[in-house]
């Protein structure tokens, strides 16, 4: 099987980041602002460095992996967080997520990053599998036995 084409997206890729990220938002019913709006909202960060985003394949992207690094006060090194991983259905179970993954976690290790986090749904046993089978550690239950809740809240 021929390797999957991973890049870096830059400034022009918006276009492609914003309807990737809009599809998924609206597979899984949540909310999404429109393509345009994403578009100048992603050219804006990819220009300014407050994220790296990958995309899989050759032509019209199949899928992407989006990371934001911030410094850690525990270790003075950057922490990675995967923002979102998606892959359009049409081109699941072929190795693009995990590709995705992978240049995602090289990514982090080239940028100086100590830690990769991420968060995905009890529902998506598809994600939980692909996370877990690449060294993740799904941390609820393990902090002295007590569940590790994640919360949220819009200001």
């Amino acid at each position: 099987m021929k390797p999957i084409a991973i890049r870096r997206a830059k400034s022009d890729d918006a276009p492609e980041v914003a309807r990737l990220l809009h599809d998924f938002n609206a597979e899984f019913s949540e909310p999404t602002p429109a393509v345009p709006i994403l578009t100048e909202r992603a050219r804006e960060m990819l220009e300014a460095g407050e994220m790296t985003v990958l995309l899989a394949g050759e032509g019209q992207a199949e899928g992407l992996a989006q990371l934001r690094f911030r410094r850690s006060i525990w270790t003075g090194a950057l922490d990675a967080y995967l923002e979102e991983l998606y892959v359009v259905p049409k081109s699941r179970g072929r190795g693009v997520g995990r590709a995705l993954l992978e240049a995602a976690m090289d990514t982090a290790r080239e940028e100086g990053a100590a830690h990769i986090d991420l968060t995905t749904s009890e529902a998506d046993t598809a994600a939980l599998s692909l996370y877990e089978s690449t060294g993740f550690t799904n941390l609820e239950g393990i902090e002295g036995g007590a569940a590790m809740l994640y919360y949220e809240r819009d200001l």
